[in-house]
């Protein structure tokens, strides 16, 4: 485990390898799982504030159960979260012409018309981050591919040497900022050296 600041980390984000492979995955993380995409307080505004940005980028059930549920709903289990497509992809996802699903918010983000890329919880998978129950103020991130959908992701890893936490740099500083990912980075050196030893 390593600490920087009040965040505790799983060693498996420094030593695991891991790239997204889309032709192969389909983007299954978007439809697969017990809930919609989490999302932090601050996210539900932006998904009201920019929703008519995003409406263009998303299929006609999505932009129907959005209106029928709302932008975001609340669940028992994991708190604010997307709503979904008969319990399946999330509203907010729509399949291009090869099955791939592409976020509708990310989509917006990259045609230049909003600064938010998409929920934290996306940006940073497969690490899923959460608080401690006995201390709210430290916060947990731990490396948690799924098993069947991220094979290939795990395969593509590690043919390419990428760490978790290199492939996830963007998000990372995005999330956390330039001077976490940077002691991460140096902690992730000297566990290397230390190995070698």
């Amino acid at each position: 485990m390593i600490a920087i600041d009040n965040k505790l980390i799983s060693d498996e984000i420094v030593e695991e390898q891991f790239v997204c492979d889309l032709n192969k995955c389909k983007g299954g993380c978007c439809e697969d799982g017990d809930a919609g995409a989490p999302l932090e307080t601050k996210e539900l505004n932006h998904l009201i504030e920019n929703y008519e940005v995003i409406k263009p980028y998303l299929s006609a059930e999505g932009i129907k159960e959005i209106e029928r549920q709302g932008k975001y709903i609340y669940d028992r289990e994991f708190g604010w979260v997307t709503p979904t497509v008969n319990g399946n992809i999330c509203a907010y996802g729509k399949k291009d012409e090869n099955g791939i699903i592409k976020c509708g918010i990310e989509q917006a983000f990259l045609n230049g018309k909003m600064s938010w890329k998409k929920p934290s919880s996306c940006h940073l998978f497969p690490i899923r981050t959460s608080l401690s129950k006995q201390d709210p103020d430290i916060e947990y991130l731990n490396y948690e591919p799924r098993e069947d959908i991220c094979r290939p992701a795990c395969k593509l890893g590690k043919q390419l040497k990428v760490p978790v936490y290199i492939f996830l740099r963007e998000s990372l500083i995005n999330k956390y900022g330039e001077e976490f990912y940077e002691t991460l980075c140096a902690t992730a050196e000297q566990m290397k050296l230390a190995k070698k030893k």
